[in-house]
């Protein structure tokens, strides 16, 4: 028997006793129907039990060891490294993780590589993993890509499925973004899950407000792999060079502004020389007067709110306000104005 297929075997055979061990022996695992091997192990749905006379079979916990888990494909090495981190999180015999990561057709190496960075995995239930890889299909992640989702970013699996689809809503309701441009953002910065709601929202009425750009533009520049920091660092370095304006109401400009993706999809080597036609140091020099900045209006909102409670005559027509407009539209404009300040 080839290594391939023996690990195939071992694979199969850990399921068959972590999966269903209610529905029939090991032993019998050579008379069950194909349907009931081959169906995907990460359905909700109940396997029937196999036609033997109507007796309750004890449900068996595997106990585990090194060698249980080298006969599912980990080398030794592997195994040793498995065992450990399991025993640390307190699994001394089923370990729901492995089920689930190798139902959805993972290797042992791929596997080692997901626990070895999220290690909480191994505390989480089977039903609770079922559950978040069920939810992701939902949200357009499909196989192949859920797979490359999880592998580099597994702490996905980690956080509730609430969380996440309060993530998916922002961006559906509110930033108004279709199913497919959702999907592409999960597939590619999966970590917006783990991000605060209204600063993802801030960066999104950053780029439609003040630079101007739609939806589709966003994904395909892959917006979200950037830092608000980032972002607003790129896109006022331009403007202040007199490189990028923001669009009037007709969506029109006195200078030609580059596409999104191709000075945010780009490294910052040649974000510098091939669109803002600058130096490293003119760049940092710029960056320290935007921390400078950002400190002195982070103080100027402290006062102008202090003087705020102080003024309860003016309540409503600053609530007004408010609902108008956004603050962060009200000072890029005011920068805009008056790049030469700086």
């Amino acid at each position: 028997m080839s290594s391939q297929a023996h690990t195939a075997l071992g694979i199969l055979r850990w399921t068959w006793r972590t999966c269903f061990p209610k529905c029939a022996p090991v032993k019998e695992l050579a008379r069950a129907p194909l349907f009931l091997l081959t169906r995907p192990f990460c359905s909700s749905q109940l396997v029937p039990p196999l036609s033997t006379p109507a007796q309750t079979v004890p449900q068996q916990r595997t106990e585990l060891t090194i060698q249980s888990l080298a006969e599912i494909g980990f080398s030794e090495s592997q195994a040793q490294l498995v065992y450990e981190a399991a025993s640390k999180n307190r699994c001394k015999h089923d370990v729901p993780v492995l089920t689930v990561l190798f139902s959805l057709g993972l290797n042992p190496s791929s596997v080692l590589k997901i626990l070895e960075k999220c290690p909480e995995l191994y505390s989480l239930k089977e039903s609770q993993l079922q559950q978040r890889v069920m939810n992701l299909r939902k949200l357009g992640l499909l196989e192949g890509c859920l797979q490359r989702v999880i592998s580099h970013y597994p702490k996905i699996l980690s956080f509730p499925v609430k969380r996440v689809n309060a993530v998916s809503r922002l961006l559906r309701e509110k930033c108004q973004f279709t199913a497919q441009q959702m999907a592409d953002i999960l597939r590619d910065s999966p970590h917006v899950v783990e991000e605060d709601p209204a600063r993802l929202e801030y960066m999104f009425q950053y780029v439609y407000f003040r630079m101007g750009c739609r939806q589709a533009e966003m994904v395909k520049a892959k917006l979200f792999t950037l830092t608000l920091e980032e972002l607003r660092c790129r896109h006022s370095f331009l403007e202040r060079r007199g490189l990028f304006q923001t669009p009037d109401k007709k969506g029109q400009t006195l200078v030609l502004n580059p596409r999104l993706k191709d000075f945010l999809s780009i490294s910052q080597e040649l974000y510098l020389t091939d669109v803002a036609n600058a130096t490293q140091e003119e760049f940092d020099v710029f960056q320290k007067l935007v921390a400078r900045e950002q400190e002195e209006e982070e103080q100027s909102e402290e006062y102008s709110s202090d003087d705020y409670d102080e003024d309860d005559d003016d309540d409503d027509d600053d609530n007004e306000v408010t609902k108008r407009s956004f603050s962060y539209k009200k000072k890029t404009n005011q920068r805009a104005k008056n790049p030469e300040r700086n």
